[in-house]
């Protein structure tokens, strides 16, 4: 510590150590960061695991205070404290790296002491005057880092989706916009990256947007789970240091303070080492990165070109595509939306295999399986939001080449079948691959249809949809 800055001296069971003096993080915050320089993905970037954290700690100081074994001024200073720290007033006295050993222990300290030193602070006195107000004793009261640790983190990630759910629903909403804009643009569809039947662009648009707000049911419905703590367990979930029907009072102040319906788990000693609720979240996520990645990989597909390629639709350029190449303009938004997908599903894969390593009454890896379901959601909303806003709104259709598509293709044979027979379409089909002309054309060279006939069966409305034509069946 350089000489010219103030500090504090502060000890643990290992020694003593110089912490600035107007830091509110204490000792054992100090030698997490010195131990686990690990990434950069630090607790200070992810403000809804601190209020998590402040959260949990108002809890557990209140159902310490109903039980007595808090004064009212120490009370009343961790409440505001905690107060502050939900807000997001002292997120840089949270400098811990997310990716950690011990469980979460760095976390739980940096919290215990930040909330201790700015209660001190509130109370008169000094930062690591702890006689006052222990990190340990008071503002850890009750607690141990396997019971404070996942229940900061579970408030922390229901937080998180509901504002992941909101960028979802404003993607999809870009999604049906773009379905109504385009619901009278005729287009082929395809299957295999074969021709199939005819459909509307506006149909495609629509595909899309309702297979992602299938997916806001099932994020809501994981992150239920993490209404179920397991406040109280202490240690390995025997309660331990904590006082009988502590963990009742605590989970009912965690409700009011959140509005939120908490649950106690039914069995803490199972709930300690559980961390299931982390791995079906993380997958609710995955699921959801396989459908936005697939979407985006349409959108380049479609918009391919633009002379070469498919060209159904124009994807707005949003800089030069090449070094060496004129004028091209690559699909750079959708192709980051699948990276994002693709680290998605790679942190659900890390999520799994740490679910699995559990060990005993703990899961020792839970830090990861927290710092991935973080990331996670961080990335997909960041993401969605720069599909929806530098992508999907400015999307235009090429309608000429669309319904020249339509009109070129074997697959409107298809739309033949319930009136002239498969049998009498194929024999279409294979002349018209064998030749290179039209089914329309042949349709009215060998007399199978009438124009009008032809006209009434292909017309786009009786192509997209399920309809009873008037026309008498030519088998």
């Amino acid at each position: 510590m350089s000489q010219d800055k103030k500090v504090r001296i502060e000890s643990d069971l290992l020694g003593s150590r110089e912490i600035p003096a107007d830091a509110l993080y204490g000792v054992q915050t100090l030698r997490g960061v010195e131990n686990f320089p690990i990434s950069h993905f630090h607790l200070n970037e992810y403000p809804l695991f601190i209020k998590g954290l402040a959260i949990t700690k108002m809890g557990a100081a209140a159902a310490n205070y109903e039980l007595g074994l808090l004064s009212d001024e120490l009370y009343n200073a961790i409440m505001q404290a905690c107060d502050e720290v939900a807000e997001g007033k002292h997120d840089k006295e949270f400098p811990v790296d997310m990716i950690q050993g011990g469980a979460g222990t760095t976390t739980n300290m940096n919290a215990n002491e930040v909330i201790a030193n700015r209660a001190l602070q509130i109370m008169g006195y000094e930062c690591g005057d702890f006689k006052h107000c222990s990190p340990n004793d008071d503002v850890n009261c009750s607690q141990s880092t396997n019971d404070a640790y996942p229940t900061a983190a579970h408030i922390g990630l229901y937080y998180t989706n509901i504002e992941l759910v909101k960028h979802l629903e404003m993607l999809v909403e870009s999604f049906r916009a773009k379905s109504k804009e385009f619901a009278n643009v005729i287009k082929m569809g395809r299957t295999q990256l074969q021709d199939a039947v005819p459909m509307t662009l506006g149909q495609t648009f629509g595909g899309f947007a309702s297979v992602l707000e299938d997916e806001i049911k099932n994020l809501n419905y994981a992150a239920e789970e993490f209404l179920t703590v397991n406040m109280g367990a202490t240690a390995i979930g025997t309660g331990i240091c904590a006082e009988p029907g502590y963990a009742e009072k605590c989970v009912a102040a965690l409700s009011r303070l959140t509005g939120l319906n908490f649950k106690l788990s039914a069995d803490l000693v199972g709930a300690t080492s559980d961390t299931t609720s982390l791995v079906g979240y993380s997958g609710a996520m995955r699921r959801l990165a396989v459908k936005i990645s697939k979407i985006s990989n349409d959108l380049r597909l479609l918009s391919s070109g633009p002379r070469c390629g498919l060209g159904e639709f124009n994807l707005p350029p949003m800089q030069p595509g090449s070094s060496i190449m004129p004028g091209k303009v690559n699909p750079v938004i959708p192709e980051v939306m699948s990276q994002i997908a693709y680290k998605v599903i790679g942190n659900d894969v890390c999520v799994a295999m740490a679910g699995e390593a559990s060990q005993m009454e703990l899961n020792a890896m839970e830090p990861v399986m927290v710092q991935s379901c973080f990331e996670s959601a961080e990335i997909l909303m960041n993401g969605f939001d720069t599909l929806r806003i530098r992508c999907v709104d400015g999307i235009t259709a090429n309608e000429d080449r669309c319904r020249e598509y339509v009109h070129n293709s074997i697959g409107i044979v298809t739309a033949l079948n319930p009136i002239i027979g498969y049998k009498n379409s194929t024999k279409i089909a294979k002349e018209a691959l064998e030749t290179g002309r039209g089914v329309y054309e042949l349709i009215l060279e060998h007399q199978v249809l009438t124009k009008e006939e032809l006209d009434t069966i292909l017309a786009p409305e009786n192509m997209i949809r399920p309809v009873k034509l008037d026309i008498k069946p030519r088998k």
